[in-house]
């Protein structure tokens, strides 16, 4: 039952007090270590490139498992409630619940106050990497869905998933496995061969996830009285309009559940029947992350329970 107590409190630090000050996050020092790769890779040459990120990438992914796993075996050394508190603590610096919210929040109030530019410059600092300075209104409120929903998976679902596979090794290795993605997959002249790597296996991590966070999405909306039908309509019909193999599925759902249209010019139109979304369905995107984290928590305490009690 260890393992519920430490998923349960991860859960409790993160929605009461989101994430510590970068100097005492981890992912923050995932973030220092895959820059230095950067700067030491090859500036010349697709395959030394490829193969320096391949190499970093998963000499990095052992390393990192590695320090979990240490971590983990010596903090069942110390006293039950101290070795609750630590791993909790790790744990809960690979997934963000609050600060996803928090960032919706930022672009939603410069929505309402009528300022777009700042709503603007919230949302590429907050949540996205394209540029932001030519979208209106409704394309800003759109991003913000489509980036909630997204990271509704990559921020929650997936690091729980995979804490629930493989504890906190598995959790460590699935962030980096995102962080060095976040920074490196990109088909520009810089990333196309050293970010390769990075890119391929975030898209191999996340295709389970992916499903599972869409099928909570229409779980979560549903019990905040949101129609479930829909949602898996669009789900299903648009689920593989984006180029990414897995950002499509919790985007669709998304779609779908808050009858919105969800579009990125020139790539993709999911929901392309509804209207364009506004202020409020920022507002009501946030409160399915909300809903799903909290089901997807219950469920997991539920199968490590199960786990717990079944026969050897």
């Amino acid at each position: 039952m260890d393992t519920i107590a430490i998923l349960v409190t991860a859960y409790v630090m993160d929605v009461l007090g989101g994430d510590p000050p970068n100097r005492l996050h981890p992912v923050a020092w995932m973030g220092n270590w895959i820059s230095a790769g950067r700067r030491l890779a090859p500036k010349r040459g697709n395959a030394a490139r490829f193969l320096f990120g391949c190499g970093w990438v998963l000499s990095s992914v052992v390393l990192i498992g590695g320090i979990a796993l240490f971590i983990q075996t010596v903090t069942t050394l110390l006293p039950w409630i101290a070795m609750i508190g630590l791993q909790a603590f790790l744990l809960k610096c690979m997934f963000s619940t609050r600060s996803l919210s928090k960032a919706a929040g930022c672009v939603s109030i410069a929505l309402r106050a009528n300022d777009l530019p700042e709503a603007r410059r919230q949302l590429s600092y907050h949540l996205v990497s394209r540029n932001t300075e030519s979208l209106s209104e409704s394309q800003v409120a759109a991003a913000t869905i489509e980036s909630v929903a997204e990271n509704t998976s990559d921020s929650i679902v997936a690091p729980l998933f995979f804490f629930a596979i493989g504890g906190l090794p598995g959790a460590a290795i699935y962030r980096f496995a995102n962080t060095c993605d976040a920074m490196w997959g990109y088909r520009n002249t810089e990333f196309e061969w050293l970010g390769k790597t990075a890119a391929r296996l975030d898209d191999l991590l996340n295709l389970a996830p992916a499903r599972i966070t869409a099928m909570l999405i229409l779980l979560g909306g549903a019990v905040l009285g949101m129609p479930w039908s829909q949602g898996f309509r669009i789900w299903w019909r648009d689920r593989y309009r984006t180029s990414s193999p897995n950002a499509g599925h919790p985007m669709s759902a998304a779609a779908g559940m808050l009858g919105v249209s969800l579009e990125k010019v020139d790539y993709y139109t999911l929901g392309k029947e509804f209207a364009s979304p506004d202020v409020n369905s920022i507002r009501a995107a946030v409160r399915v992350m909300w809903m799903v984290s909290a089901i997807w928590v219950f469920l997991l305490c539920m199968f490590f329970g199960i786990a717990a009690w079944s026969p050897a």
